[in-house]
This record gives structure tokens, C-alpha cells and sequence, in this order.
């Protein structure tokens, strides 16, 4: 009599299996926020890739400006794209006033979580206050309102914003710790949407610091830091450094100096770039780790 086994799928991939599986045109949600936590290894990898025509939804930093800068955005949905230190993001600065985005929607934050919330609850959309009166629906007129059928307090039926799903064909988060089936933790001191992302996602590519066992995910920390379950997941990567060179606390911080140099190149002249491009994005994401190694080591 054969047996069936019962353990949860293997689901390890290497950044290149991700990335061979997305296609031109898909709508990829990038998690993170801002400079923290951003899935940067992916991000190069489809820097590196021929993709191209993609929507990006994205709390925006350095992943928005790479992959506007290399022309890979068609539309882009936003609450704002930053660097923290460096308040506008210079690659997305000069996207922007080149108007080198083909299609942008910028959103209230408030929306921008809203329409992630009705995504992951399978629904067209979800109302809410904010944004009325605001140039958001006048710059995104396909927007619409709804009027609530329930009558308030006052006999008044509100009218509010009905914020459409921002429903994902991919999620790419990054997090501290995973298990080979899917199973993740955050250690760092906010989740950032990440399981929004996912949620709204028909596929969430997972990249971590580490792989380790199941029962080592709440070892040393909480069981409520477990944030994504293997049912949302569809790869696990551990990719060290990974996030670099957004913050990944407690495994590192952000890399100020690298975000210094990076901003200076974006905002610099084409030259100023197509060095750091060299230096930095020609090679896999191993040669881009020994290439901040190096820069690193330079600046000691």
C-alpha cells in the first residue's frame, strides 16, 4: 500500500526562476515602504531581464526609480516614491519631468492601502472618506463616488470614494526569515503591507535573508511576526543582503552611504549614471553584493 506524503511543498526557486516567470505587461506589486524592506535583489533581476510595459504598484522608493530610469514602467500606481534622507527619489524625479511614465496614478496613502485591502478580500472595490475634495479625483477622474444606501444620524446618505482594487497578477515582498514551504517572519519593527501585497496577489514571490526550519521561525521571536502563510506564497528565495540598500532591521540597516552615492549618480548627468550602472547593475546579484563589498571596504 503506498503512502501520500504530507509534507507542505518544497517551494525554494532561485531569483533567475522568479524572474523567467513574469511576463511583459503584468501588474507587479512591489511591498515594502519607501527605503525599508524593499525586495531589491528581485528588483535588479528584472532591471537585468527584457521585460518591459509593466505596472508597478508600489509604496515607491529606489525599486520605482530603477525600474522607471531603465524604462520599464507603462503605468505606475503610487503614494509617493522617496528615499527618506533623500526626500524625492532622483531616478523617479526625472522620470517624472521628462514624463518618461506613460500612464501615473497617484493615490492618497489611505486609497493606496484601501484599494490593497479590497484586493485581498476579492472585492471591486471599498469606500472610504479620504481623497473627496482633494485633486486626486480630479487628476484620476475615472475614480468614481458611491452614496452609501443607509441614511446617517442626520438622514443624509454620505457620499464616498469608491477606491478601486489594486488586484495584482504578482507580489514581490521581502522578509527576515522563511521556511522552505512558504512560512514567513518579520523582525524588523513594521510589516509594511507586505501581507496586503500578497493577498491581492494571484502570485507572491518571497525573498528572505534566510531559510531556516518552521519550528525555528518563533524561536527567538513572537509568533505573532509570523506574517505570511505558505498558502499565500508561491517561491521562497533566500537572498542575503537582498533588501540591500533599503533597511532590513535587525539584520542591517539602511546603507547611507550607498543611498549617497546612488542619489548622486541618478540626479548627476548621464554619464554620472551609466558609471554607477557599470559598476553597480551590469553583473548578476552576486556581482552587484562583491561590487558594494568592494564600495563599502572604500569608504571605511
Amino acid at each position: 500500500m503506498s503512502t501520500v506524503s504530507k509534507e507542505p511543498r518544497d517551494k525554494r526557486m532561485s531569483i533567475d526562476e522568479v524572474v523567467a516567470s513574469l511576463e511583459d505587461g503584468m501588474t507587479i506589486g512591489i511591498g515594502g515602504w519607501g527605503p525599508r524592506r524593499k525586495p531589491m535583489a528581485l528588483v535588479r533581476a528584472i532591471l537585468r531581464s527584457d521585460l518591459e510595459d509593466l505596472t508597478i504598484v508600489s509604496w515607491g522608493g529606489a525599486d520605482v526609480g530603477l525600474l522607471a530610469r531603465a524604462g520599464k514602467i507603462r503605468r505606475l500606481v503610487y503614494a509617493f516614491v522617496s528615499l527618506d534622507t533623500v526626500p524625492l527619489e532622483p531616478n523617479f524625479q526625472r522620470a517624472r519631468q521628462a514624463g518618461t511614465i506613460p500612464e501615473v496614478v497617484e493615490l492618497d496613502e489611505g486609497m493606496f492601502q484601501t484599494g490593497l485591502k479590497a484586493a485581498s478580500e476579492r472585492l471591486p472595490f471599498l469606500p472610504m472618506r479620504a481623497g473627496l475634495g482633494s485633486d486626486v479625483l480630479v487628476n484620476n477622474p475615472w475614480i468614481k463616488t458611491v452614496t452609501s444606501p443607509y441614511a446617517g444620524p442626520d438622514g443624509e446618505h454620505e457620499t464616498f470614494v469608491a477606491v478601486p482594487a489594486l488586484t495584482l497578477d504578482v507580489a514581490l515582498v521581502h522578509l527576515n526569515r522563511a521556511d522552505k514551504h512558504g512560512n514567513a517572519t518579520y523582525l524588523g519593527p513594521d510589516p509594511y503591507f507586505d501581507d496586503l501585497f500578497a493577498m491581492a496577489a494571484e502570485r507572491t514571490y518571497l525573498s528572505v535573508e534566510q531559510v531556516v526550519d518552521t519550528a525555528g521561525l518563533t524561536v527567538d521571536t513572537p509568533v505573532q511576526r509570523l506574517l505570511l502563510s505558505r498558502m499565500l506564497v508561491t517561491g521562497v528565495v533566500e537572498t542575503p543582503n537582498g533588501a540591500h540598500f533599503t533597511d532590513c532591521r535587525p539584520d542591517y540597516a539602511r546603507d547611507e552611504k550607498f543611498q549617497r552615492a546612488y542619489a548622486a549618480a541618478a540626479g548627476g548627468s548621464d554619464d554620472d549614471w551609466t558609471a554607477f550602472e557599470q559598476r553597480f547593475l551590469s553583473g548578476d546579484e552576486a556581482a552587484y553584493q562583491a561590487a558594494v563589498r568592494a564600495f563599502t571596504e572604500e569608504q571605511a
